[in-house]
C-alpha cells in the first residue's frame, strides 16, 4: 500500500475592511435653490409691475412718482405728495412749461379775459413760472394810484388763486410801479404802494384757494425795477408778478408757530424815490 500524505497548507486569510460611507441628501434637499427660486419670484414681480405702469394713466404715474419723491407727505397738501386724481401736482423744473400752458388756456377759456389776454405774461426762470399782470392804456387791474384791485383785476387774481392753490409749491409776489408822480403830494409813494398793491393780491388769493403758508414773501420794488427802461413812464411798468417756486427751492424751514401767515415783506420806503402810479 503506498503511503499517502496530505501536506495542509496553511494560509492566512487578509484582514476584512468593511468601509462606512456616510450618503448625504439628495442635492434638491438643499438650500440653495431656495435662494434661487425666490431671486426668480423677486424679477417676475418687478417685471410685473413695469408692464403695469406701462398701461397705466399719466395721473397715476405721477402719484406714484410723487411717493417716492416725497415720501413723508411733506407737500402739504389734500392727499398724497402728488394726488391721484391729476389736479394737484408738485410743480418742478420739468413740469413747469405744462403748468404755464394750463394757466394761459384757462384764462383763454374765461371770455371776461379776452380783451387783456395779453396783458398777462408767463415766463420761466430761475425762480420759477413768473406770472405778471401787466396794465395798459386799455386796462387796468388796480385802481390808479391806489392798491384796491378793479373788478377785472379782482378775477384774474382768484383765477391764478383757484389754480396754483392745487399745488404745494411756494408763491412769492411783487409789486411793481411807473415812475408817474402823484397828484397829491405826501409820503405816500412808490414803495408803499407796489407793497400794498402786491400784499393785497396775497389777501385777495387767500381768500380762493391759496394757503396761508403757500406766500413765502412779498415784495414791493417801487419804479426800481422797470421792465421798460426807456420809458419809465409806460404803463407795463405798472405790474404785480406772481412767482410759482420751484419744489426743490420752495421746500424751506417751517415758520414759527402762530407766524405762519405773516409773509415776509420787502421795500422800505425811500427818501429819494419818486411816487408814481
Amino acid at each position: 500500500m503506498a503511503d499517502t500524505s496530505e501536506k495542509i497548507i496553511d494560509t492566512a486569510l487578509p484582514p476584512i475592511i468593511v468601509i462606512k460611507k456616510r450618503k448625504g441628501h439628495a442635492a434638491h434637499h438643499g438650500g440653495a435653490w431656495k435662494v434661487a427660486y425666490a431671486d426668480f419670484v423677486t424679477a417676475m414681480m418687478a417685471l410685473f409691475i413695469v408692464l403695469w405702469l406701462l398701461n397705466t394713466s399719466d395721473e397715476t404715474k405721477k402719484a406714484i412718482g410723487g411717493y417716492f419723491q416725497d415720501p413723508a407727505g411733506v407737500g402739504k397738501q389734500t392727499g398724497s405728495a402728488l394726488a391721484g386724481s391729476g389736479e394737484s401736482l408738485s410743480i418742478n423744473k420739468d413740469d413747469m412749461a405744462k403748468l404755464k400752458e394750463k394757466l394761459s388756456n384757462a384764462i383763454k377759456r374765461a371770455p371776461e379775459f379776452k380783451k387783456l389776454e395779453h396783458q398777462v405774461e408767463m415766463m420761466i426762470t430761475g425762480e420759477g413760472l413768473r406770472i405778471e399782470l401787466l396794465e395798459s392804456d386799455k386796462g387796468s387791474f388796480f385802481e390808479s394810484g391806489r392798491p384796491q384791485a378793479t373788478a377785472i383785476g379782482s378775477d384774474l387774481i382768484q383765477l391764478l388763486a383757484v389754480e396754483l392753490g392745487k399745488m404745494p409749491n411756494h408763491l412769492m409776489i411783487e409789486g411793481h410801479t411807473d415812475s408817474k408822480p402823484f397828484s397829491e403830494g405826501g409820503e405816500y409813494g412808490n414803495w408803499e404802494l407796489s407793497t400794498d398793491r402786491a400784499n393785497a393780491s396775497r389777501r385777495a388769493m387767500l381768500k380762493h384757494g391759496i394757503r396761508p403758508d403757500q406766500v413765502v414773501q412779498v415784495r414791493g420794488f417801487a419804479d426800481q425795477n422797470l421792465r421798460n427802461r426807456k420809458d419809465p413812464e409806460d404803463a407795463a411798468n405798472r405790474r404785480v408778478s406772481v412767482i410759482v417756486q420751484y419744489q426743490s427751492a420752495a421746500e424751506s424751514p417751517e415758520p414759527a408757530k402762530g407766524d405762519h401767515a405773516k409773509p415776509k415783506e420787502h421795500g422800505v420806503p425811500s427818501q429819494n424815490a419818486k411816487p408814481g402810479h
